[in-house]
């Protein structure tokens, strides 16, 4: 099948390759010339595991191929699919300037029938709105089908999970073009969901807000555990074994970021209240999160008192491991708070460094190893569970920090591990590791 990609970002970068990888003729489109340029020479512009790797081999063996021009891109084309990025306004509602502008150039492009389908996280009823706007006078005598294909992927394992998902959604209101699409997926070997396009569009929203809804809750569940002196892993623990509930999204920690879940959770609500419903339960997971992310610096004051002149290191600073995303970030408000509070930031993470300089206050400090980011600092905060932290010697802390202080937002140490050392060790719904709380032995 010959399929034209519109976009070059997470999704439409990773759908593009990943349909090249199964056997299909996949030309990618974006108006960035040294994007396109760079893309061309199989270097991916967003880390993502595989993904550089498998760019170069469907580029060597001719199945991938890269362009500015939406006419080259789409000419030949059977199927396009749309997956520009639908960011979000001040209002929380999506953006949908990039989807009306991909549509417009289909239409422009297009000089025989095809399949659209859109990958875009849009909201119920973009799909009309994108058939509107194709079936111009122009592109009149073309039958051009709309069909629904949102994406399940997670930043940091996007080309895992196109090759081990749960279920593909096919939307089709017109069945012959679900069809097609279903055809298109089957080499996955995933298994198909087929619907109408207003479920599908939603199935999108409704599973990342219960996810979101997951996190929120288990966080919560967490301050509570620190009030009564509970461990939120034996209580997450306990509940997973429930098979209604399962163990999935139950780590506490300092609340979810990225590209989606904020961004979906606020889209939803404002798909709601137009339409006449008040979604309480899901502003209530928006709050919960926003609060959460202050967890460690609402520790940090409780324990050091005023941070001013402290030197505070910050561990990982995109928003999840194995990606350099910095979107909706917990790094982003804790840095802003502490300069705020006139603290000191060095900080430190493997791989989104560069990303994150255009996000984080100017006086950061960035560091190229972990020790440079804990040498002589007041306190370290874990902002991201990367490998490299989660596997670092903890008497490096000991070592190298002026007080050996850590707040781990994300729970990366057993209690067990963290008292064998002489650490003062603050985690999300669990106790504290001090050593002025040890038992003394009388000798």
């Amino acid at each position: 099948m010959n399929i034209a990609v519109i976009g070059t970002g997470y999704v439409g970068l990773v759908t593009g390759v990943s349909l090249a990888e199964i056997g299909h003729n996949v030309i990618c489109i974006d108006k960035d010339d040294e994007k396109v340029r760079v893309m061309s020479q199989g270097k991916s512009p967003i880390y993502e595991p595989k993904l550089e790797e498998l760019m170069k081999k469907n580029i060597d063996e001719n199945r991938l191929v890269f362009t500015t021009s939406h006419h080259t891109g789409i000419e030949h084309a059977d199927v396009i699919y749309i997956a520009v990025g639908t960011p979000q306004l001040s209002d929380g509602t999506a953006d949908l300037s990039f989807i009306d502008q991909a549509a417009f150039d289909i239409a422009r492009s297009l000089t025989h029938s095809a399949i659209v389908v859109t990958k875009s996280t849009v909201p119920v009823g973009t799909n009309e709105r994108i058939q509107k706007i194709i079936h111009s006078p122009s592109s009149s005598e073309f039958d051009v089908h709309i069909v629904s294909n949102p994406e399940f992927l997670r930043e940091g394992s996007a080309v895992y999970d196109t090759f081990n998902g749960d279920r593909i959604v096919i939307g089709a209101d017109h069945p012959e073009a679900g069809d097609i699409v279903e055809s298109i997926n089957l080499p996955f070997g995933i298994p198909i969901y087929r619907t109408d396009i207003k479920s599908a569009e939603m199935i999108k929203y409704a599973s990342n807000a219960f996810l979101a809804t997951k996190i929120s809750f288990i966080n919560d569940i967490s301050n509570i555990c620190e009030k009564v002196g509970a461990n939120i892993e034996d209580v997450a623990a306990g509940m997973g074994k429930d098979h209604r509930i399962g163990n999935e999204f139950l780590n506490a920690g300092i609340g979810y970021g990225g590209s989606c879940f904020p961004k979906d959770t606020k889209a939803l609500v404002q798909i709601a209240g137009n339409n006449r419903h008040d979604f309480k339960l899901l502003k209530s997971v928006i709050e919960v999160n926003n609060i959460q992310q202050m967890k460690l610096v609402q520790k940090a004051k409780e324990v050091m008192g005023d941070l001013k002149h402290k030197k505070i290191a910050l561990l990982g600073l995109a928003f999840k491991p194995n990606t350099n995303d910095m979107r909706e970030a917990a790094s982003i408000p804790i840095a802003h708070t502490l300069i705020d509070e006139g603290a000191d930031i060095y900080a430190y993470d493997p791989v989104a460094m560069d990303h994150a300089r255009s996000f984080l206050p100017e006086e950061v400090v960035f560091c190229n190893t972990i020790e440079d980011a804990i040498s002589n600092a007041d306190a370290a905060f874990i902002i991201t569970e990367w490998g490299e932290i989660k596997a670092l010697d903890l008497a490096i802390y000991e070592r190298f920090m002026s007080v050996p202080l850590v707040f781990d937002g994300r729970n990366c140490y057993s209690l067990e591990e963290v008292s064998e050392y002489d650490l003062t060790y603050l985690s999300i719904g669990r106790p504290m590791i001090s050593p002025s709380l040890r038992p003394t032995t009388n000798q």
